[in-house]
């Protein structure tokens, strides 16, 4: 098993409407931008865009009544990193969660900074939204 580590912010709306609004890709770039810059161009079954280290290419999961937006990642290697992440309930408002995992190889310094761009994205979804 991967060491990993979930982040959470609450936003006030509701869960539903908030999951209706920013489920879209192309609602991605707008605040996870540590995920992407620019808005994503669609490509078959994925999204291609601009990462913070390049190219990405990122698949999403489709649109569902339980507020999941798990997307995977390809830098390029072929090899997609998962990131999951939810919107859940709580009571008028809500929760958005991000799991984010330390991969083999991946030192201490690189995982903490992984949490901390969650982090910020997620402050960045919650000023957007709240504004």
């Amino acid at each position: 098993m991967l060491p990993s580590q979930t982040i959470s912010i609450t936003i006030a709306r509701n869960w539903l409407d908030l999951y209706e609004t920013i489920w879209k890709p192309e609602f991605f770039s707008r605040w996870a931008t540590g995920l992407c810059s620019g808005t994503p161009e669609p490509e078959g079954n994925h999204w291609r865009a601009r990462g913070p280290s390049g190219n990405v290419r990122i698949r999403f999961t489709s649109h569902n009544p339980f507020g999941v937006m798990d997307h995977w990642v390809d830098s390029g290697t072929g090899k997609e990193l998962y990131i999951p992440m939810r919107v859940i309930a709580n009571a008028h408002g809500a929760e958005v969660l991000s799991t984010v995992y330390c991969l083999p190889l991946m030192s201490d310094e690189k995982f903490s900074q992984s949490i901390q761009q969650i982090k910020q994205d997620l402050a960045q979804l919650n000023t957007i939204l709240t504004q």
